[in-house]
């Protein structure tokens, strides 16, 4: 394989411990270990159904919370989150051997820019979901991607952070890589079986060629 897609926050960018942060004490008021373990539960599912959930267990107006998340977002313009361990080498990698670093977000792009550019980070083309493209687990903008590009999805490695990742990767005929925290346990769809499962960016690197 010598090309990539990318997902972004919690693949190729360090963005959920201070999105669980965020949420968490503006859901709670606080960062108790036990809310944030709560916070982080649905937050991996998405950003927009751990706000929705929050915001109707805590009974609180949602406008608090996705403002939260919005100050965060402006912050990250000029103190952006970190990039994931071994990011930077793998995207070297691909591009030694003449391919492509793709990003498939739900991110908005401002925000998916400024995260980029803060970041010193590359990417050879951008496919962002509130851009009108359908989002995760349909396979549209990793299809996309690969159409613009003229690429054989045989040769296109997918990697995100959550399930949806694997079943877009699977509808765009594309291998996929699941990145999960050290001893995390993960269930696969039934409709997405097969993905690469993986602690560290780097256990990629044997992959390309």
């Amino acid at each position: 394989m010598r090309h990539i897609i990318w997902d972004m926050g919690g693949t190729l960018v360090d963005t959920y411990p201070e999105v669980d942060r965020v949420l968490c004490e503006a859901a709670f008021g606080d960062a108790d270990p036990a809310h944030l373990h709560h916070v982080t539960e649905l937050t991996r599912h998405s950003i927009a159904h751990a706000i929705a959930t929050l915001s109707e267990e805590q009974r609180l107006d949602p406008h608090g919370l996705e403002e939260a998340y919005d100050d965060l977002k402006e912050r990250w313009h000029t103190q952006p989150a970190p990039v994931m361990d071994g990011a930077r080498e793998v995207m070297a990698r691909v591009r030694s051997l003449g391919g492509l670093n793709l990003l498939a977000t739900h991110r908005d792009r401002d925000s998916a820019t400024a995260l980029l550019q803060g970041l010193h980070l590359k990417m050879d083309d951008i496919v962002c979901a509130p851009d009108g493209v359908a989002r995760k687990p349909s396979p549209d903008m990793n299809l996309l991607l690969a159409e613009r590009h003229r690429l054989d999805p045989a040769e296109v490695l997918c990697v995100g952070d959550r399930p949806i990742d694997v079943v877009a990767a699977r509808g765009a005929g594309m291998p996929a890589a699941l990145l999960v925290r050290p001893g995390t346990s993960v269930t696969l769809p039934d409709d997405a079986p097969g993905a690469l499962v993986v602690a560290s960016l780097r256990d990629l690197l044997p992959l390309l060629d």
